[in-house]
């Protein structure tokens, strides 16, 4: 089945479903092998992973060479993180039109402005007109090739300390202009905005949530309001730095890795994660015999 029609499915499954964070190749095989059905591109994980902030201070080609090998290593679908889609409305529909080359099911962009500034970053953050937002969504969908193609629209109207109503219209003028999912976002940490949209949304559209800041709520409480899928926005990165952080302080406090070896991955894991024995099977298949064949460097 196509990636493109897997996150459809998922999108409108009878069930709740899950999305998980990843930021480049490895990460996204790792998630793929934890048993999750699709993967989500987080732009804060990837900009964050090449040292820059979550500001477009990376641009969307750069971004794109590292969907490139995250499609590459997967089979189940990737949700991009689009940001406001890096530009107007020529800009997003180029950007759909490289995501569809590189075998990305689907983007979700923001209703802010560009460069974005990360939702959980400072107040009232400035939004988008609507119709202008609106437009930008009409061009992605007409630009894309294969039609189970997903375009998110991410309403940021709680996040800029607007209200239910603004929340309401925004997904709703977003919807009509051909969104295939709305994406309601809070920095709240209870459920209440989230719930108290939902109940008036009442399951008009598919809806998928972020609950980053509420993370303590229950997940059937999403289950019960309607909510179709959930992505664990940014758990690995934030993981990698932990992890990290404690090795490189360990190695350097003991200048040495006697105590360390056995709490990490071995080598031979990163070589299956590398997928090297598929290489040393075709170099049996296709090089001549005389030519000594490559090993796995451990360095």
């Amino acid at each position: 089945m196509k990636k493109t029609t897997q996150l459809k499915n998922l999108l409108h499954s009878p069930q709740l479903e899950f999305l998980m964070e990843a930021h480049n190749g490895l990460s996204a095989k790792i998630v793929e092998e934890a048993g999750f059905k699709g993967i989500w591109a987080s732009g804060l994980s990837i900009s964050a992973s090449m040292g820059v902030r979550d500001n477009n201070e990376a641009s969307w080609t750069q971004v794109v060479d590292i969907l490139e090998f995250m499609s590459d290593a997967t089979t189940i679908p990737i949700l991009v993180d689009g940001d406001t889609g890096y530009g107007n409305f020529n800009n997003a529909r180029r950007l759909v039109k490289k995501l569809e080359q590189i075998d990305i099911a689907g983007v979700c962009i923001e209703d802010k402005l560009f460069p974005k500034t990360n939702s959980f970053i400072g107040t009232a953050q400035p939004l988008a007109p609507i119709e202008e937002f609106c437009g930008k969504i009409k061009a992605m969908k007409d630009t894309q090739m294969d039609d189970d193609f997903v375009v998110v629209a991410r309403v940021e109207a709680f996040i800029a300390g607007w209200g239910l109503e603004e929340a309401l219209t925004r997904a709703e003028a977003y919807r009509q202009a051909g969104a295939d999912a709305i994406l309601i976002h809070s920095k709240n940490s209870d459920f209440t905005q989230i719930a108290a949209f939902m109940k008036e949304w009442n399951r008009r559209h598919p809806v998928v949530i972020v609950p980053t800041k509420y993370y303590s709520t229950p997940t059937p409480e999403f289950e019960k309001a309607g909510i179709n899928a959930v992505i664990w926005a940014n758990h690995n990165l934030r993981a990698s730095i932990t992890a990290m952080q404690d090795i490189s302080k360990r190695i350097h406090k003991d200048k040495s890795l006697i105590q360390v070896e056995s709490a990490i991955a071995d080598v031979s894991e990163v070589f299956r994660l590398q997928n090297a024995e598929e290489l040393q099977r075709a170099e049996a298949k296709y090089l001549p015999p005389s030519t000594p064949p490559s090993q796995p460097e451990t360095e």
